[in-house]
């Protein structure tokens, strides 16, 4: 069995065990999920082994193709989870088709507003009669969030990827400081006693730092207040952290900033940067630290600081239309772009902590954009398709929301999935602190 490579700056060399294949499709999805899964799974074992610890996990990759349905599979109180919302989805245009993403409610109401309609077929209804370029740029402005569909050529001669994906690696590093920090020594996961403040949103930032939680970290998630996170999306990626309600404008974090090990932040680039939260002025002050984001466009070019979704991205780059079915555009079988990047993101994070003390703090920058396009370059394997899921792969436990059947991280060690140290909290009310070192 092969799997291609991902060409990331470190080697990927965890065990990989499991079928080759398991989703339909035109695209080798299953490679960029197993490919960033055992990059994952490689970092943690460097830093394990750097810090002195025998722990080392494998990949399995039924198991891969699982989590990255996390929330697909995800049962509260024995009921599933409705991952889309009414004025999600691809909407037909008077020029072809557009995607929205109205999951949110403050995006939901840009649409409702914009569209003059309160249901899925009042908006269809007014946006028949307006371009997919007027609905992007429209909706875009307004503040909501709206992706034309293109093919992937018309994408590729795009000044976005021209400027910010073509050529860029799925990781791009800045240079460290040089300002070394030792890691403690452990016999545990790899990030136990590391502390990671956790400024994402949605599923691939959030999916990089449950997967950190799982490995021991202290993960503390900030939402603003005014813009929470969805419950559904929270019992998915939550598990094993600790969340808190933070006007950032109102209180001030330094010293949760002073006493972290890494920031892992989400938002489009520049939007934290009144806060001082940018990679460059986090690490100009505290030169040990490690800061990894994520972006959907990339951080540079015209569309830099426009806010973008895996289903937007997977819209405007070509993937949509590669899916195409009798006419309607389709989709990746799961949110691959979102779940591939976060465990590239845990990845990044582990990689930089192991080489902290002799390079000091450093930056890793990734974008769904370029996730998106390594999928692109690499068409589906021929041969068949096999379904392996397994009771061992779940876990059930209670939450303050009910009881919750959800799928294990996608790490074994010594044969078995690993599970979270807890599940998901009683959302926002979490004191802004760290844990007390035990």
């Amino acid at each position: 069995m092969t799997w291609p490579s991902l060409d990331l700056p470190w080697p990927s060399d965890a065990t990989v065990e499991g079928p080759r294949g398991w989703w339909h499709g035109p695209l080798d999805v299953e490679a960029i999920a197993v490919g960033a899964v055992s990059a994952a799974v490689s970092a943690a074992n460097a830093l394990a082994a750097q810090r002195g610890s025998s722990w080392r996990g494998a990949v399995n990759s039924a198991l891969v193709g699982t989590s990255f349905d996390s929330i697909g599979v995800l049962r509260r109180d024995d009921e599933p989870i409705a991952a889309w919302a009414e004025l999600s989805g691809f909407f037909e245009a008077a020029d072809g088709w557009v995607r929205l993403h109205g999951n949110y409610p403050h995006h939901a109401a840009v649409i409702r507003a914009y569209t003059g309609a309160h249901d899925r077929a009042g908006a269809q209804a007014a946006l028949r009669s307006r371009t997919a370029p007027d609905i992007e740029r429209d909706v875009r402005a307004a503040g909501g969030i709206a992706g034309t569909v293109r093919s992937m050529h018309t994408w590729r001669a795009h000044p976005q990827y021209r400027e910010a994906v073509e050529g860029q690696g799925l990781i791009t590093l800045d240079d460290p400081t040089g300002s070394g920090r030792p890691l403690s020594p452990t016999d545990d996961a790899p990030m136990v006693g590391l502390r990671v403040l956790d400024l994402t949103r949605v599923i691939a930032g959030p999916t990089a730092t449950r997967l950190l939680a799982a490995l021991g970290a202290d993960v503390l998630r900030l939402d603003p207040p005014a813009t929470p996170e969805l419950l559904d999306q929270h019992l998915d990626t939550d598990f094993g952290k600790r969340t808190a309600l933070v006007d950032l404008a109102q209180t001030p974090i330094q010293d949760l900033l002073d006493t972290a090990d890494v920031v892992v932040t989400g938002y489009r680039p520049g939007a934290l940067a009144r806060f001082g939260l940018s990679s460059g002025r986090l690490l100009a002050r505290r030169p040990w630290l490690i800061s990894v984001d994520l972006s959907a466009w990339g951080a540079t070019g015209p569309w830099a600081h426009q806010r973008g979704f895996d289903s937007i991205v997977q819209a405007v780059t070509g993937i949509a239309t590669t899916y195409a079915d009798h006419g309607r555009p389709g989709a990746l079988p799961v949110q691959a772009l979102d779940h591939a990047t976060g465990y590239l993101m845990a990845a990044a994070v582990m990689r930089l902590l192991a080489a902290r003390e002799s390079d000091g703090g450093r930056a890793a920058h990734l974008s769904l954009a370029r996730t998106g396009a390594w999928l692109q370059d690499h068409p589906a394997e021929p041969g068949g398709s096999v379904s392996v899921v397994e009771d061992r792969f779940f876990g059930e436990r209670p939450s303050p929301y009910g009881r919750l059947r959800y799928v294990r991280p996608p790490v074994v060690v010594r044969g078995e999935p690993i599970d979270y140290p807890s599940p998901p909290d009683e959302y926002g009310q979490a004191a802004c602190a760290w844990n007390a070192p035990e």
